[in-house]
């Protein structure tokens, strides 16, 4: 079964072919080492040349995209398919608008080092010199430009047209016959007319017995043998020619003038000698000897204006060549200005493709950001209430630490003055005590402290409350509660103690089972007077401390 092969761009002909061109890769032969896979283009398999990668992540040559991209409707990628066709999606599909140039994989290709496979060649380098090397390589086969269908090694491409090439022809002045340059240096005219222009041109100065040769110089300008003295390199002389067509006008002019000078002192000189009746002037009969009269010249007494038209129509005739050649160099720039344009044109519409993607691509990523933020959001939430939780565990965790079982509880207070202070400005009027019970599963209570008094005793003395609080076995206890409250302010020097005790009235609301969190404070409004706090003949603050007691007889 004959193999299948697949079409490229490299097998695209091309209107002007060039050897040192790969439109669709380099071929991996001109690397030193084997280059690596992701070198390699996933349709033509060389080295990648202008790397474009797909939203699959493979990468392709950028000419090797396009035709693909411009022979195939709706072109799925090669290597998806050989990976595993059951998991092609939408990225898939080829497009040349969905694909980004891989600026990191092409300045790594253009590091690669490279040698010319040319047969006798041995320049070597790095790739991003390989393309100039091969428009310089001189062991390169190139095409004729004249079109005579010969293969010829550069640096061989001179001698090919001087010896070879059977389009390089030159036309000669005299005979009007077409050579090829050997021919035409051995070649040598004959018959009377050619006689007779060999016997004009004797007469001419030195510098234009020559002009019927081509006006070409390898080293020179093309105009030397009109006068023109530049000589230099082949840009550069192309760069001259362009630039120089006026001065080279001027001497074309100068030159003509002096050949038409020549020409009409050779027919004064021939216009003496008479031709005797007989003579046939088409060599019929005896042709004058020696004597060479220049093609459509007339014997008798018009015969210096028919030589030589009047410097007016020169003139003119010379104006219209300098204008058709400006109006073709004119034309000339005006097609490489187009070409140019046409090239910024596609450069444009390539910029505003890639700037669409951008913009696409800049898209999906504000979305995923903005998705990142919610969901950093959301996590900032969660943590916050993780926190609110600790921080409840914490105060449940020190609760539970100062919490007693046995109605005993001993309370203590920090920083007396600044709580006082802001009981005073009102700030914090009171403050709780962590809860404590009665018995393990028994009531749950605590204390509420006026630092500046509450009722009867604001401003004068310390308020002290007793609270029930709502417990989890409420239901299981008998109510009201009934037990005996003692209150105690500890003398830091255990001299004097303060002690206050009440038992719970049985029909007030403070004492029923709790249906809020708490029931209302009930307790000694003038429980200690403020004067006595602050004396310091008492030991009830101590380094901005003071402890408070409260014993409940559980017992009966």
């Amino acid at each position: 079964m004959a193999e299948k092969t697949t079409r490229g761009p490299q097998d695209v002909p091309s209107s002007s072919p060039d050897e040192n061109e790969f439109p669709s890769g380099y071929p991996s032969n001109i690397c030193e080492d084997a280059p690596d896979q992701k070198y390699l283009c996933s349709n033509c398999n060389n080295v990648l040349k202008k790397a474009l990668q797909t939203l699959c992540g493979h990468r392709y040559c950028s000419a090797c995209l396009s035709w693909i991209v411009r022979n195939n409707k709706n072109a799925i990628c090669q290597k998806c398919k050989e990976e595993d066709s059951s998991t092609l999606s939408e990225g898939s599909l080829l497009a040349e608008e969905r694909a980004f140039g891989d600026a990191a994989i092409n300045k790594e290709i253009s590091e690669l080092k490279v040698c010319c496979v040319t047969l006798g060649c041995s320049w070597s380098g790095i790739m991003k010199n390989f393309e100039e090397h091969q428009s310089l390589c001189e062991y390169a086969l190139i095409p004729c430009h004249t079109g005579c269908g010969h293969m010829v090694m550069r640096k061989k491409l001179a001698d090919h047209l001087e010896n070879g090439c059977v389009n390089n022809v030159t036309m000669c002045q005299k005979c009007k016959r077409s050579l090829s340059s050997s021919e035409y240096q051995e070649h040598s005219c004959e018959g009377n007319l050619c006689k007779e222009q060999n016997h004009v041109q004797t007469e001419m100065p030195p510098k234009e017995k020559n002009h019927s040769t081509p006006l070409m110089n390898k080293d020179g300008c093309h105009f030397s043998e009109v006068g023109c003295s530049f000589r230099g390199s082949k840009e550069k002389m192309k760069d001259h020619e362009k630039t120089a067509v006026g001065p080279h006008m001027l001497l074309l002019l100068q030159h003509i003038k002096q050949l038409q000078t020549s020409l009409c002192s050779a027919a004064k000189a021939a216009n003496g000698f008479v031709p005797q009746p007989g003579l046939n002037m088409n060599g019929a009969g005896k042709s004058i000897p020696d004597l060479q009269i220049p093609a459509g010249l007339q014997l008798g007494g018009d015969l210096e204006e028919d030589c030589f038209p009047g410097p007016s129509e020169d003139e003119s005739v010379l104006q219209q060549l300098v204008k058709e050649k400006v109006i073709s160099e004119l034309e000339n720039k005006l097609h490489v200005f187009e070409n140019i344009v046409s090239v910024l044109n596609k450069e444009v519409e390539t910029s505003n493709l890639e700037i669409t993607a951008f913009r696409r691509q800049s898209e999906l990523d504000q979305n995923i950001i903005r998705g990142l933020e919610l969901k950093i959001a959301e996590l900032h939430r969660c943590l916050t209430q993780k926190d609110t939780g600790l921080s409840n565990l914490h105060k449940s965790l020190l609760f539970s630490e100062q919490a007693s079982y046995d109605g005993v509880f001993l309370w203590k207070i920090t920083d007396v003055g600044r709580k006082l202070q802001d009981s005073v400005t009102g700030r914090a009027v009171s403050l709780y005590s962590p809860a404590f019970y009665t018995a393990k599963y028994g009531y749950k209570v605590c204390l509420r402290v006026y630092l500046n008094g509450d009722g009867t005793g604001k401003g004068t003395h310390v308020s002290l409350f007793f609270v029930v609080m709502k417990g989890d076995y409420d239901a299981l206890l008998p109510w009201p509660f009934r037990h005996k409250v003692t209150f105690m302010l500890l003398d830091q020097n255990n001299r004097e103690h303060i002690i206050d005790a009440f038992r719970p009235d049985l029909t007030s609301a403070s004492f029923q089972r709790p249906v809020n969190d708490m029931n209302v404070a009930s307790g000694c409004p003038l429980f200690l007077p403020l004067s006595k706090l602050q004396s310091p003949k008492y030991a009830y603050v101590k380094e901005d401390t003071l402890f408070l007691k409260c014993i409940i007889e559980t017992n009966q």
